[in-house]
Parts: structure tokens; sequence; C-alpha cells
């Protein structure tokens, strides 16, 4: 993977577009990204992320931190385009982060989507590839070979995640090696095995399984007929060989015990069916005699009854006679009394229309009557124009009264409006004041408003600088003070230094063997040693010495760097707060706000003034157009009510003569329909009376002809004989009974087999049926055993043949699934063969692993001077861990190896650097891994002496023997004069901005 060029918009602390020409910083193999704090280094390394992954890496990603500039303004968006090759493709990819935008039309904003853009060159022209996150995020990841937290442990190395690889366990590296090195097909065996070894698993448990199911229906099928003591189950599970052995022998003892069960119930239900049928036969035979014995006893019973109610018989025939002559006489009867009953109700309605007729028409007949009705509906009738006349003398009554109260309520409005019109000048006037108020608050708190924003800028910026100078005075005391203890620190150990080479001749000594040569003079001899004086220092003081002499070091290189921090924003800080001091910026403040307060208080109310003001213009207008209506309506009142009285008048005089008596026109009126009704009803009434005297007197003279017709000698002889009808039928019913029961009988006396029954004695039914029952349910008992005896040995038989097919195909599958459960087990490390439990993928790793030891030991000896090696370690892990991807280091000074972990903060730093080189090496040599052709380094060289960071940037500066480059981002002031390509981020008010200085580009 090689980087071409970044190209920056609106992101981070850069405002304007910039470019970064990756190509040109390159060419030198060693490029440097430098800048005060906080101008944008690392922004440079987030905007290559992301722009390949879409996210920036570690803590940076932060929910609700946003990725856009600040200083940019609000039209420009927000974007990221880096042009790379990797897998031998260039490849432009564009990203622009979710953002808000003004909007085209109206105020306010909008909020634009994320956006991303992948584009190939072909070595003509770009070619769109997608529009899609996800298909854009899986290309890069598939062609980088690593995700976004791997690359930036091996390609970008930020600020506090520098020795994350170094220190990772074997899980974390093995998933990084494993996408670095592509060894997804030895993964894939893995998988394939432990599917294979799954699959094959699940076959043999399914059937053992389906045996076990057999087992279960043959012991259902068996019942109670097996040896229970054979039984298979409780002691065999799926997966036990020799679940089938122990099958195969409880099936063939449930098989004989079922075929004995078989012999012995056959025998049995023979027996039992000739018993049944003997009692069955004797049962039927009682049950006959027992019929024919109370069916003759029956029939004398019957006879006796019948010989009884032979009187009855004879007055039942006589009613029915008498009641058929009667039958003839009944409509003369009914024609007779209804007759009666209605001269009768006649009689009494006329009776009580006469005693409410007036005594001059108490004796008046029929004629009479009719002629004083048609009088009286004469009279009634004359009224019917006298009621109209009523009714709109009322209604012109409600019509004035309605104009009294329109009258009155329109004076009251007059005065009302009168008295509101006539204060209206000094209203206007005092609403037109309160605009004018409110108006030049309004203008006032503008002017305010603008004095007071930069006034407080100016005053927090003061604030600020007071405060960092006391940061920047506690600063320069804790600098002093660091700096006397690196000097003290430093002197110490030179001279534990120079007295250790003093006495270096009695430290050589102590390593001189007999008969060996010196390493000094070659002789074997020895004849006076040199011995320890007294204080003398060995290497172990001196190195202590040194140690602590770094650690000062390393403490005032970060104070000095936390002064120049604290002195650059104390300065920007004091350019943003002028001249003025503190106390006269804060009172400056504080009247403006209370100032800018009171103006804006008062322009609140400039609205709701100006709506009064206006409200009371509409309001005069539609006072002055509703006094000039009430004045029209007044006078067409008055008009109206001199016609009302004038009608009124006329229509009273008429109704007085027509009235007469009564109240009112509706009141006489109902007089005289009282009288027509009452004189209507007595004439009705007499005419019904004359009409049902007449129809008694027809109906007497049929009732006596027809009672002499059916030989009755009165009528009241005639009506006592009259029956109803249901009567008549009951009694026939009655009748007709007595002679079907007759009949009956004389059948049954003509029976021969009844009569002998009677003779023989009493039958016992019950007995031999409860004997046949007994008969019956010892054969249905016997029938079931032997069916299910039957069943059962079909049912076994059925179940043996199927269990043994089972069994037969389960063969197989078991050998078949011992040889791939051995292979898994082997390949994913928990087999007992594989003695380091080492996963087939890690085993292929661990000797990638061992050559990238080996790659970054040839670095790191140099960064080191010779002192440390990089070493892979298979050690067996503890407990239930997995082996193969161990990392140790070699210290060449004690002979020791011990854990990575161990190395101080420089150490750590060259370290890691050497081993990502390393890796980077590997990767790129191994065929079918990814090229890493460009590397980042974000601080860490502050921790290196001079001699290490030389040592560092000679290793660095071999690099371009494979065309390879890193980016060194850092703060060291030594960088710039030996790093000729660099990149400085310039920190302004606006944005930062980037500017090249390299062979190949000029400002």
């Amino acid at each position: 993977m090689r980087l071409h060029r970044l190209r920056i918009t609106a992101f981070g602390p850069f405002a304007e577009p910039q470019e970064i020409d990756f190509d040109a910083l390159s060419g030198a193999g060693i490029f440097l990204l430098h800048g005060p704090t906080g101008a944008g280094k690392t922004s440079v390394l987030d905007a290559v992320c992301y722009a390949l992954y879409g996210s920036v890496p570690g803590p940076r990603q932060a929910p609700g931190t946003s990725l856009r500039s600040d200083h940019a303004d609000a039209g420009t968006p927000t974007e990221v385009t880096l042009e790379l090759t990797a897998g031998g493709r260039r490849l432009e990819i564009t990203r622009r982060p979710e953002q808000d935008r003004p909007k085209k039309r109206g105020t306010g904003t909008t909020k634009d989507k994320a956006q991303s853009r992948l584009r190939e060159y072909d070595g003509e022209r770009w070619l769109a590839l997608s529009r899609s996150h996800q298909e854009i995020g899986e290309e890069i990841e598939q062609l980088l070979g690593m995700s976004r937290e791997q690359f930036c442990q091996v390609v970008l190395l930020p600020q506090g995640e520098f020795a994350k690889f170094l220190r990772a366990d074997e899980a974390a590296r093995g998933r990084l090696l494993g996408r670095l090195f592509d060894t997804r097909r030895f993964a894939a065996v893995e998988t394939l095995l432990a599917e294979r070894r799954r699959a094959a698993e699940a076959k043999v448990r399914t059937g053992d399984e389906k045996v076990l199911g057999i087992a279960q229906r043959l012991a259902q099928a068996a019942g109670d007929s097996a040896d229970l003591r054979a039984w298979p189950l409780p002691g065999h599970q799926p997966g036990d060989p020799g679940l089938a052995g122990a099958v195969r022998a409880w099936a063939a003892v449930a098989r004989c015990a079922a075929r004995e069960r078989l012999t012995v119930t056959e025998y049995a239900l023979a027996a039992v069916e000739g018993r049944h049928a003997a009692a069955r036969r004797a049962a039927e035979e009682a049950r006959e005699l027992d019929r024919l014995q109370r069916r003759h006893a029956e029939t004398a019973r019957r006879a006796a009854l019948l010989a009884e109610a032979e009187p009855e018989r004879d007055r039942v025939r006589a009613l029915l006679d008498r009641a058929r002559r009667g039958a003839l006489v009944a409509p003369a009867l009914e024609l007779r009394g209804a007759a009666s009953a209605a001269r009768l109700s006649a009689a009494h309605a006329e009776a009580a229309a006469r005693a409410e007729l007036p005594p001059a028409l108490a004796e008046a007949g029929t004629e009479q009557l009719s002629a004083v009705e048609q009088r009286l509906r004469e009279d009634l009738g004359a009224l019917g124009a006298a009621q109209r006349s009523e009714q709109r003398s009322a209604e012109i009554g409600r019509e004035r009264a309605t104009l009294e109260r329109e009258a009155r309520d329109a004076e009251e409005q007059l005065r009302e409006s009168a008295d509101w019109l006539a204060r209206w000048e000094a209203t206007r006037t005092a609403l037109a004041e309160r605009v004018d108020a409110a108006q030049q608050a309004a203008t006032l708190a503008e002017q305010l408003a603008g004095r007071l924003e930069p006034a407080r800028m100016h005053l927090n910026a003061s604030r600020r600088r007071d405060a960092l100078e006391a940061d920047a005075q506690r600063a320069e005391g804790e600098l002093l003070s660091v700096r006397e203890e690196s000097t003290a620190a430093r002197e110490r150990w030179l001279e534990l230094k120079e007295a250790r080479l003093r006495g270096i001749a009695a430290e050589l000594a102590e390593a001189l063997v007999a008969g060996e040569a010196c390493t000094v003079c070659g002789s074997a001899e020895h004849p006076a040693p040199a011995r320890p004086a007294p204080g003398h220092v060995d290497r172990a003081a001196e190195d202590a010495a040194h140690a602590r002499y770094e650690q000062a070091e390393e403490r005032r290189a970060a104070v000095e760097r936390k002064l120049a921090a604290v002195q650059e924003a104390r300065a920007e800080a004091a350019a943003a707060a002028g001249e003025s001091g503190t106390e006269e910026l804060l009172a400056l403040t504080s009247d403006l706000s209370s100032r800018h307060a009171a103006a804006h208080a008062a322009a609140a109310g400039l609205h709701a003034a100006r709506e009064r003001l206006a409200r009371a213009e509409r309001e005069h207008a539609v006072r002055s157009s509703d006094r000039l209506d009430a004045e029209r309506r007044a006078a067409a009142r008055a008009s109206r009510r001199e016609t009302l009285d004038q009608e009124q008048a006329s229509l009273e005089a008429e109704l007085a003569h027509v009235r007469g008596d009564a109240p009112t026109v509706a009141a006489r009126a109902r007089i005289l329909e009282d009288r027509v009704r009452m004189v209507t009803g007595a004439a009705a009434a007499l005419r019904r009376a004359e009409v049902t005297a007449a129809r008694l007197k027809e109906a007497d003279d049929q009732l006596a002809d027809a009672a002499f017709k059916a030989g009755f000698d009165t009528t009241e002889a005639a009506a006592d004989a009259v029956l109803p009808d249901y009567e008549r039928t009951a009694l026939q019913h009655r009748l007709d009974a007595w002679q079907a029961e007759e009949a009956m009988l004389a059948d049954r006396r003509g029976e021969r087999d009844t009569a002998a029954a009677a003779a023989l004695p009493p039958a016992d039914p019950d007995t031999a049926e409860a004997g046949a029952e007994r008969a019956a349910a010892r054969l249905r008992t016997a029938g079931s055993a032997f069916d299910a005896a039957r069943v059962r040995c079909a049912e076994l038989d059925r179940l043996s043949r199927q269990a043994e097919q089972e069994l037969r195909a389960l063969g197989p599958l078991r050998e078949a699934y011992d040889r791939v459960a051995r292979l898994a087990g082997l390949t994913a490390g928990t087999s007992a063969d594989n003695e380091r439990k080492m996963r087939l993928e890690a085993y292929v790793l661990a000797a990638r692993l061992e050559q990238v030891a080996a790659a970054a030991t040839v670095r790191l000896l140099r960064m080191s001077g010779g002192r440390y090696t990089l070493v892979h370690s298979d050690a067996k892990a503890s407990g239930r861990g997995r082996s193969g991807l161990g990392l140790h280091v070699v210290d060449a000074w004690t002979g020791s190896e011990r854990d990575t972990a161990t190395l101080s903060g420089g150490e750590t730093f060259f370290a890691s650097l050497a081993l990502a080189l390393g890796l980077a090496d590997v990767v790129t040599d191994e065929a079918g891994g990814m090229r890493l052709d460009t590397l980042f380094i974000d601080e860490g060289f502050g921790s290196l002496d001079d001699q290490a960071l030389d040592e560092v940037l000679d290793v660095l500066d071999s690099l371009r023997e494979r065309d390879r480059s890193v980016g060194i981002v850092s703060h060291v002031a030594d960088l710039r004069t030996r790093v000729q390509a660099q990149l400085e981020i310039v920190k302004q008010r606006g944005g930062s901005v980037v500017r090249h200085r390299s062979p190949a580009l000029t400002d």
C-alpha cells in the first residue's frame, strides 16, 4: 500500500482546502510532520484513516465528536479525498461525513447525509466503482487485509497506541497476522474439519437416538412380558459403543417371552368361548318364558277393568245422543244472546245521552236533535275569521315589545360609543409614544450587543492570559528544579562511570581463569591480578545511575514541552485580550451587559405596542361606522311603532263584538264545539236503541222454531242440552277406546303359547342374564389378552428388524466419526496428541511470527546498540491457554530472555518500531501478502537520547533500499535539521494550513 495524494476541506483545524503530495514527501524515504500543539498534525493521520475506513482512530471517534472544522464557512462542505495504490490498483476514495448546511431557500440549516465515492484509474481515465459505504468499506478492507484497529497498529501508529501490537496478547496478535498473511485457507481447513466432525457426530448421535427410540418402543410393546433387568436404556446413552449389543440381547429376550404369552392366551380363549355360548342360550330362553307369562297376566287384568266400566259406557252413550240434538239449536241460541246484549247496551247509552241534554231537549226526538246540531255548526264556522284577527293582534303586541327592547339597547350602545370616541385622541397619542419608546430601545439594544460580544471575548482572553501566566510561572519553577535534578543525575552518573573506569582492571581481573588467555594482554599467566579498591563502582551501580539520569532527562523534556505549550497559549491569549486589564474589562462588560439587558427588556414590548395601536385604530373606525348605523335604525323603529298601533286598535274593536261573554275567540269556539258533540252523541244513541229492539224480537222467534224441530219442549231445555265441541270429542274418544280394548282382549284369548306358558312355573330372567354377562366378561378378557399377545409378538418382530437395520447402518458412521474427530482435535489443538495445544492456523502463523521477529531483530540490534533481540516463543501456555504466538526480548547484556512489557519507554519505542518494520518486510515478501510501502509514526522520539535517535534514523533511512517511506510526527527540534522532507502545519486564527519543504516541492 502506497499513499499518493491527500486533499482535505473543512476537516478538523483545516478550514480552507489543503493538498498533501505524499509522492514528493516520500522521495527521501523519511519525511517529518511538525507544527505547534493543536495545529493539526494528528488530524492529517485522522484524515488518512477516515478516507480509508470512514472513521478516525480511537477516542477521537467518540459519540458527539464532529469532524467538521469550526473555522470553515457554512457553505463549504467537509470532504476528504485520498489517492493510493493497493493490490496493484490505483484508487481514489472520497468521503463526506453527515453535516449541516444552509438551506437553499429560506433561513436555517438542513442535514446532508454521509457520502462515499470510490474510483479506479485504468491508465487513461478514472472509472466510478461504487457509492455504497458498505461496499467501499469491504473493498478497502479486503485490499489492505486489515481492519481500522489493525491499520492503526501496523501502519498508522497514533499517540498512546504505539506499542499495543508489541504487548498484545496471543489472540489479538493472531487475528492481525491472520489478516496480513492470508492464512484463511488454514483456518478454513480447521473449520471444515470441525464442521465435518460435528456433522459426523450429529449423524452418529441421530443414529443412536433412533436406536434408543426403537428400544423405547420395544419396551412399550413388550410391556411386562420382558425381563427388565436386561433393559439397555439406564446404562447406555447416545454414543455408547456397547449400545448395539445390549439392544440386540434385550430384544431377543422380549420376543421369546411374548411368544410364550401368546400360546397360553390362545388355550384360555378356546375354553371361555364354550362356556359363554351355553350361558347365552339359557338367558334367551328365560327371557322368552317371562315375556309370555307377563302377557297372560296383563290380559286378565285388563278384561276385569273393562267389565267394571260397563255402566259408565251407557251413560256416555246417552250424553252423546242428547248433545247431538242440542247442537242443532246452538246457532239460534247464539244469535238471540248477541241481540239481547246489543239491546241492553243501546238502552244504557240512550239514558246517559239524554241526561247531558238541557231540559228543553230532554224529551226531544231524533229529527229535533239533528236540526239543533245543524244550527250550532253554522255558528262555529263563523268564528274562523275572528280567530285569525285575534292571532294578528297578539303578534303586533310581541313585535312592539321587541322594538322597545331594541330601542333601549341601541341607546345604551350609543352612549358607550360616544364616551369611547371622546377619549380617542388621548388614547392614540399614548399608544404612539409607547411604540416610539420601544423602537428607540431596540436600536440601542442592537448597538450594545455589537459592543458586548467583543468585550466578553477580550474578558475571557484576559482571564485565560492571567491563568496561563500563573501556569507558566509554576512551569518555569518546575523546569528549573528538574534541570537541576537532571544536571545532578548526569554529574553523578559521569562520576560513577569515571570511578568504574579507574577500577576497570579489578573488574577484568575477576573474569580471569587460570590457564586461559587474558582478553587484554593475551597472556595465560596472571601473576598479580588487580584487586577492587575500597568504594569500587561496579556495572550495576553505573547502570542504575544512568537510568536515573535518563528518567530525569525524560522529566525535563516533558516539563519543557509543557512550558512551551503554556507560553504559546499565553501569547495567543494576550494577543486576543489586548492592552486592558482584567478588572477594567470586567467593569466594561458588566456595564454593557446591564445596559443591554435593560434595552432588550424595553425593546421586547415593541411588537405588542404596535399591535395595541393597530387594534385601537381598527376599533375607532368600527365604532364610528356603528354610530351612524344606530341612528338610522332608531328612526325606522319609530315609524314602525306608529303603524302597528293603528292596526291593533282596529282589530280590537272587531273582536269585542265576536267574543261575547267569552274571554277570547278560542274560548267561544270551544263552548260551541262542546255543544255540537253533546247533541250529535244523543241523536246517535237514540238511533242505536231503535235498531237493537227490532233485532231482539226477530231472534226470539227464530229460537222457538229451532227448539221445537229438535224435539225439545222449551227453549230452556234445548239450552241445557248444548255441550261444547271439546266435551263431545272427549266423550267420543272414551267410547272408541272401550271398543278397541274389547277387540284386543278377544285376540289375546285365542293365543295358545301364552296359555301354555301361564301353566309353567314363574321364570327368573335376571339370574340367567347375570350368568351370561359374567361369561361375556370372561370372554372379552380372554380375547383381549390373546389379541394383545398376538399384536405384541408382531410389533416386537417388526421393531427388532428395524433396530437391526439401524444398527447395521450405524457402524460405518461411527468409524467415519472416529477418523474425522481425531483430525479435527489435532488441528484445533484440543487433542492429547497436540502437546502444545496449537491450532493449525496458529502453527502457520507461528512460523510467520518467527520470520517477523528475525526481520525486526536486524533493525532492533542497530537501534539498541546490539543489546536487544526479538525472539518468537512457542512455549506451552498455562492452564487451558493456547501456544505458538508468544514474543520475548533477549537482553545481550544479561543473557536473559524476558517479556516485552519489561522494556522502558524508549526501549519500547524502538522495539515496537523495529517490529512494525519487520512485519512490513515479511508481509511484503510473503507471496500473496499485502505490500506496506508507507508507515506513519506519531510521537515517541522524545523518549530517545541523541545516540538512540541517530540509530533509529539510520534504520529508517535504510528503508529507501526497499522503496518504502516513513512519516514521522514529532515535536523534537533535532528532527527538523536531520530530516529534509518536511510537512509543516501552521496554526492560524482562521484555520491551519500546510507547507511543504522537500527536494521536489517548495512553499
